[in-house]
C-alpha cells in the first residue's frame, strides 16, 4: 500500500501501518500516537532487494517483509527476554486524508480487520477511495495472542487506550483536526521472533482475509520471500546485460532503474470499486501520471512487455467507457489532476503504432482505442482539471488563450502556453493513429491541429541573445509576455507560482518557456527554422544547459539532449547524454534527480544507459524523407541511436518469442564517464542490422529491429570530426514530410 517516488510531498497510500514496540511498563504505557513512536532506524542496516526489505530500529527491533501480488509477510525479531508489542493503524496513511472506517479485532482467531475511506494524495480531496486489510497475527499456531485492545491519539494531548477493546468505528472528522486510531496487541512467552501475514483489498475486508489466504496461506517468510525473488528474475531479465564487461556502476544503474519501472502502475484487476466496480476490463491504478510517464515509460514497456502493456492500455480505454474520457492521473478510481492534458491520448496511440498487428490477439478493438482518442480532443468534460481537455476552447482558437471566458466547463485558466504544446502533440498522436486507420478526414483535422504549437510562438520575445520563445495568448490573438527565465532553476524569485496554484501567471507548469519551447518532438524541424537554422538551433541548445536551464528531473526536457541529433550533430548528443548522466544519476542514495515520477527518470536513465531514446516520444512509422533533396530513403519507427554505455545488451519479447542483440564494436569503457577523453572511441559510425547497414547512423526501426529480433551493431569510433553527422535522413518531422504513412 504505497506508491514509490511520486512527486506528492507525502505521497499515497501507505495505509494500515504495522510497528513493533518495546513497552517495558505494560499495555498502557505503549508507545501509540505517530509522533511518540517516531524512532530512528541504525544507520548502515538496510538490506534490500527485489521482493525482500529489512532494517532494524534504534531499540535493536529487526523488520523484515516480503509480499505477494496483494498479500504479504512481516517478520519481527526483538531483543531477547522483551515482551513483543504491535500498534497498528487504522486512520494513518502517508497524505494524512483519513475519512472514517471500522476496525475489528477477534481474539480467538488472532485476526485483525479494518478498513475505511481515504483521499489520493494528487486530487480534489472530496474523493475518497475505500481500502481494507486483514492482519492474522497467530502464525498458524506458533504465536499466541496475549493483551488487545483499541487507541486513540491526536497531536493536542490525547492518548486513550482500551484494554479488551474490539472495535473502532468512525465517520468523517467534520471539523477537522487529526485522526489517530488503531489496535494495540501483544504476545505471551516473550517470543524471539514474531511472524504476522497480512492481507489488502480495495474491495472488502473479506476479500482481504481472502488474498492473504490464497497468496500466502501457510507458506513461510523464506518461501515468499523465494517466489517473490523467481518472479522479480522473470522481469529483470527482460534486459539480459553484459554484466562482466560492463562499468559496474552502469550494470547497478540499469538494474535498479528497470526494477522501478516494473513497481506501478499497480495491477489492481479483481479489486475496482466506484464506477468501475466489478469491470470485465484490465484495471490498473497508480497512474501518477499520463504526463510523466508517456515519453520513456511505456516506450521501454513496448521493447519487453507488450502484454502488460495492452492491459494498461485496456484500463485507460475502460475510463472512456466508464466516464467518457481517459485518465490522465488516477489512484485506485479516483481522478487525480491534469498537468499536461489528455496525455493518455500518446500512451494508447503508441501501442496501437506498434502492436496493431497484434491488439485483436492481446484484447484491444483499435476502433475504440481511437473513439476514445478523439473523446479527450473534441469533447470538453465538466471539470478539465481532472480529465480530457479545455477542448472547445482549444479548437476554436487555435491555442488555449488566456483569461477565457468559457461558458460551459470549469477548470483552472494557467498554464496556457504549455497546455497548448501537450495537446498539439496529442493531437500527432491522433493523426498518427489515424493515418493507421485510413481515416484521411481526421488525418487532414489533426495534422493542422498537431501544428498548433506554432501559434503560441511569439518571435519577438528574447532572452540572453535568443530569440523566439513560447508565449501565453489572449483570445483576441494579444500574446502575454512571460519572462522565459520564469519558473527557471535560474529564476530569483522565491513566491513565483509554477505548478497548479491558480497564480501560476507563467503560463507553463513546473516550466520555464525556456525549458518549454524545445517541446515540438513531431516537428522539430520547422521548430529549428522558428529558432533561426542549425547553427542558432545548436548554439541555444547549448547555452540551454550551460546556462542552468535544463532540469534533468523534468519531463519536458526529456529529449532536449538528443535535439542535436535534428540538426545533424549526433556527436553532441553523445557528449550531452554522457554529460547528463553522469552529472545527474549515480548509485547513491540521492542518485536520481527529484522524485522518480512512477520510474519516468528511471526510464530515461534506461533509454540513455542503452544508447537508445524514443523519437517522438516514441511514435514509429514508415514513410518517405526528403533531406536536403537527397534521395529518397526508407523510413522508420524512429528510434534515436546514441552510444551505450555497455559492450552488449539483449531485450527479451516473450510475447512475440523474439530476441534483440545490442552490440557496440569498438566499445571503450573509458568512454563512460561524464567527459569522454580525446580519442576514445564512443561516436556512432555505422549502425547494422543483421547485417545489413542503415541508410542512416541517427535513428533505426522499430519494425526492422524490436519487432523480428536479431543482431543490432553500434560501431563506435574516436574520430568525432568524422561522424558528426547522420550520414543519411535525419530525424522525421511533419513539416518535412515525415510520417507520411503509418507501417
Amino acid at each position: 500500500m504505497h506508491d514509490s517516488g511520486t512527486g506528492a510531498s507525502s505521497g499515497s497510500y501507505g495505509n494500515f501501518e504495522i510497528m513493533p514496540l518495546l513497552c517495558p511498563g505494560g499495555f498502557d504505557t505503549c508507545a501509540t500516537s505517530l509522533e511518540a513512536r517516531e524512532i530512528f532506524r541504525k544507520n548502515n542496516t538496510d538490506d534490500a532487494s527485489p521482493g525482500y526489505f529489512s532494517l532494524t530500529l534504534d531499540n535493536e527491533i529487526q523488520m523484515e517483509a516480503t509480499s505477494t501480488r496483494r498479500a504479504g509477510l512481516e517478520r519481527f525479531t526483538f531483543p531477547k527476554k522483551s515482551k513483543p508489542y504491535f500498534v497498528l493503524d487504522l486512520a494513518n496513511d502517508l497524505p494524512g486524508s483519513f475519512a472514517g472506517g471500522t476496525m475489528n479485532i477477534d481474539p480467538d482467531n488472532g485476526r485483525i480487520t479494518l478498513g475505511g475511506l481515504w483521499g489520493s494524495s494528487w486530487g480534489p480531496g472530496r474523493f475518497n477511495y475505500q481500502a481494507f486489510a486483514c492482519y492474522d497475527l497467530l502464525n498458524g499456531g506458533n504465536q499466541s495472542l496475549d493483551e488487545f485492545g483499541v487507541w486513540t491519539a491526536d497531536t493536542n494531548g490525547l492518548d486513550a487506550k482500551g484494554l479488551g477493546l474490539t472495535q473502532l468505528n468512525f465517520t468523517r472528522n467534520l471539523i477537522g483536526g487529526v485522526y489517530q486510531s488503531g489496535a494495540l496487541f501483544s504476545f505471551k512467552n516473550e517470543p524471539q521472533e514474531v511472524t504476522i501475514r497480512v492481507g489488502i483489498s480495495f474491495k472488502s475486508a473479506e476479500q482481504a482475509c481472502s488474498n492473504a489466504e490464497n497468496e500466502v496461506g501457510d507458506s513461510s517468510f523464506d518461501e515468499i520471500v523465494a517466489q517473490s525473488k523467481a518472479l522479480w528474475n522473470e522481469k529483470l531479465s527482460k534486459i539480459e546485460l553484459d554484466m562482466v564487461n560492463t562499468p559496474r556502476n552502469v550494470t547497478e544503474m540499469l538494474y535498479s532503474s528497470l526494477y522501478r519501472s516494473f513497481l506501478t502502475p499497480n495491477n489492481a484487476t479483481d479489486e475496482t470499486q466506484g464506477p468501475f466496480e466489478d469491470t470485465t476490463a484490465f484495471y490498473f491504478d497508480s497512474l501518477y501520471c499520463s504526463w510523466d510517464t508517456f515519453r520513456t515509460f511505456y516506450p521501454l514497456m513496448s521493447l519487453h512487455s507488450p502484454v502488460e502493456f495492452s492491459q494498461i492500455v485496456d484500463s485507460y480505454i475502460d475510463a472512456f467507457r466508464v466516464r467518457g474520457w481517459m485518465p490522465e492521473c488516477r489512484a485506485n478510481h479516483l481522478p487525480g489532476y491534469t498537468q499536461g492534458g489528455s496525455s493518455g491520448d500518446v500512451i494508447v496511440g503508441h501501442f496501437a503504432m506498434t502492436y496493431h498487428d497484434e491488439a485483436a490477439q492481446l484484447g484491444i478493438d483499435l476502433e475504440e482505442l481511437y473513439s476514445a482518442m478523439l473523446a479527450d480532443a473534441n469533447n470538453t468534460p465538466p471539470n478539465w482539471d481532472i480529465e480530457g481537455r479545455e477542448a472547445d476552447a482549444y479548437n476554436q482558437f487555435g491555442y488555449v488563450p488566456f483569461s477565457a471566458l468559457v461558458t460551459s466547463s470549469v477548470g483552472r485558466q494557467t498554464r496556457e502556453g504549455s497546455r497548448t504544446l501537450e495537446y498539439a502533440f496529442e493531437d500527432f498522436a491522433i493523426r498518427q493513429v489515424a493515418l493507421l486507420m485510413n481515416k484521411s478526414e481526421d488525418v487532414n483535422t489533426f495534422t493542422q491541429r498537431s501544428l498548433s504549437y506554432r501559434n503560441v510562438w511569439d518571435p519577438n520575445v528574447k532572452s540572453d541573445g535568443f530569440q523566439g520563445f513560447a508565449q501565453k495568448r489572449l483570445m483576441n490573438g494579444t500574446f502575454v509576455f512571460s519572462d522565459p527565465i520564469w519558473c527557471s532553476p535560474q529564476d530569483n524569485s522565491t513566491t513565483r507560482s509554477c505548478s497548479l496554484q491558480d497564480d501560476n501567471t507563467n503560463g507553463f507548469y513546473e516550466s520555464s518557456s525556456w525549458e518549454y519551447s524545445w517541446f515540438v518532438p513531431h516537428d522539430t524541424a520547422h521548430l529549428i527554422e522558428l529558432m533561426g537554422g542549425n547553427a542558432t538551433f545548436v548554439d541555444r541548445l547549448d547555452h540551454f544547459f550551460e546556462a542552468g536551464y535544463y532540469q534533468a528531473g523534468n519531463e519536458p526536457s526529456f529529449q532536449t539532449p538528443i535535439g542535436y541529433h535534428y540538426a545533424n550533430h549526433p556527436t553532441l548528443s553523445v557528449d550531452r547524454v554522457r554529460d547528463v548522466v553522469f552529472e545527474n544519476f549515480d548509485i547513491t542514495p540521492a542518485g536520481i534527480p527529484g522524485n522518480d515520477d512512477q520510474a519516468a527518470m528511471a526510464t530515461l536513465l534506461v533509454f540513455h544507459l542503452l544508447g537508445l531514446y524514443p523519437g517522438t516520444s516514441a511514435f514509429f512509422f514508415d514513410m518517405d524523407y526528403h533531406n536536403n533533396k537527397n534521395a529518397l530513403v526508407p523510413g522508420s519507427t524512429e528510434l534515436l541511436v546514441l552510444s551505450p554505455f555497455t559492450p552488449k545488451y539483449t531485450i527479451h519479447n516473450s510475447f512475440l518469442n523474439i530476441s534483440t542483440t545490442v552490440t557496440t564494436q569498438g566499445f571503450d569503457s573509458r568512454s563512460v564517464q561524464q567527459t569522454i577523453p580525446k580519442n576514445v572511441a564512443a561516436y556512432v559510425k555505422s549502425v547494422k542490422i543483421n547485417g545489413v547497414a542503415t541508410p542512416s547512423r541517427c535513428h533505426i526501426d522499430f519494425y526492422d529491429v524490436f519487432k523480428t529480433g536479431g543482431d543490432v551493431v553500434i560501431e563506435v569510433t574516436a574520430d568525432k570530426a568524422s561522424v558528426d553527422n547522420c550520414g543519411g535522413s535525419l530525424p522525421e518531422s511533419v513539416s518535412t514530410g515525415g510520417f507520411a504513412s503509418a507501417r
